[in-house]
């Protein structure tokens, strides 16, 4: 990775020892997270904890004896008596596992962006008609706990969002929204209200189609995945999985969870997709982190997504300096193209480079 980076300051990584493109925020080499071990560990504990507490967030997600579960996501916390969820939207109330947002009201932010727009999957979806909006929907509040957050600020203005009924959002409809994209944050912890919300849409458009589609890590239920998966299809949407990374610790140091469910949603989806070829269904993006995210675990998502169809559209996206990481460089046009490179020859045969503008 260093080759990639001429001239970058390099730092001793905590754990081996040698001089390596990281960041302070973990203080250990991808090499070493891939290897594991429990000082490593400790240290990935250690760099997400130290993230939460100005958010009012739980430190890890809580799995508390006798609590109550939430299955919304991976994380599938289980609350204690007062103790609030990992995305901050459930919370136990006299043993009661209630929806603060999610299920009947969703906090989130929304806009009309005019088409073409800045969908991830604009370069492949081709169903979006050139004078209409796209509903944009930004939903607060997220899943994973990514050190290198593009849009981290949402985590200390969600309990300040605005609140929307299904109704409501589906009210923001109008004759020219030909689609509505929900993105965020993340959609997993509100996936329910997005399912409801869409339903509502469908009901009251006036003319024309109404596409969905979901931008996210990818973190839900499989179960509520397959309804999202059926609403995207029939409506001609499209759902985009932004694949952190491959290998699982790798994964965890980097957003402070599993990729699990992501994986098998993945799966799911690649399944689905045959469905309907075009537009795709399924798209999967990955950040191009220096030091972390590079040919080596491009090459393993590549590899993973080749097997299910070599034919899945996988976008590649410059990395740019943000929340804990902002002592990395952004993506150089090197790692990229050598990225680039490692996802070809793994199969896959529709792959790109986003946010080329970030290149360095």
């Amino acid at each position: 990775m260093r080759d990639l980076y001429p001239g970058i300051k390099l730092r001793p990584c905590a754990a081996c020892g040698e001089s390596k493109l990281l960041t302070a925020a973990l203080g250990v080499c991808a090499d070493c997270l891939r290897a594991g071990t429990e000082e490593v560990e400790r240290l990935i504990r250690q760099a997400h904890a130290q993230t939460r507490p100005r958010f009012g967030l739980p430190l890890e997600p809580p799995h508390t004896t006798g609590g109550r579960e939430c299955r919304f996501c991976v994380n599938r916390c289980r609350l204690g008596e007062g103790e609030i969820g990992y995305c901050g939207t459930k919370r136990n109330e006299g043993g009661k596992l209630v929806h603060l947002y999610g299920v009947q009201r969703g906090a989130l932010d929304w806009y009309n962006d005019p088409i073409p727009t800045n969908c991830v999957s604009e370069w492949v979806c081709g169903a979006c008609e050139r004078g209409g909006v796209n509903l944009a929907v930004f939903l607060r509040a997220c899943s994973f706990n990514c050190l290198f957050c593009q849009n981290w600020q949402f985590k200390s203005r969600h309990r300040r969002a605005e609140v929307y009924t299904p109704e409501q959002l589906a009210a923001c409809v109008r004759e020219r929204t030909v689609c509505i994209c929900y993105f965020g944050g993340d959609p997993a912890p509100q996936a329910v209200f997005t399912i409801f919300a869409s339903q509502k849409a469908q009901e009251r458009k006036p003319t024309g189609p109404l596409r969905f589609c979901w931008e996210t890590n990818g973190s839900e239920n499989p179960r509520l995945m397959r309804k999202m998966a059926s609403l995207a299809l029939e409506s001609g949407g499209t759902i985009k999985i932004d694949l952190k990374a491959f290998t699982p610790r790798l994964h965890r140091a980097l957003t402070g969870t599993s990729n699990q469910w992501t994986l098998e949603n993945v799966r799911q989806l690649a399944r689905r997709g045959r469905e309907r070829p075009e537009p795709p269904l399924l798209v999967v993006s990955t950040l191009l982190v220096p030091g972390y995210v590079g040919p080596e675990e491009v090459g393993r998502i590549a590899t993973f997504l080749a097997e299910l169809s070599s034919d899945i559209p996988y976008s590649l996206l410059a990395f740019y300096p943000q929340f804990t990481m902002t002592d990395l460089p952004p993506t150089s046009r090197a790692h990229a193209e050598a990225c680039l490179a490692a996802a070809q020859s793994a199969g896959l045969t529709r792959v790109r480079v986003g946010n080329l503008h970030l290149l360095w």
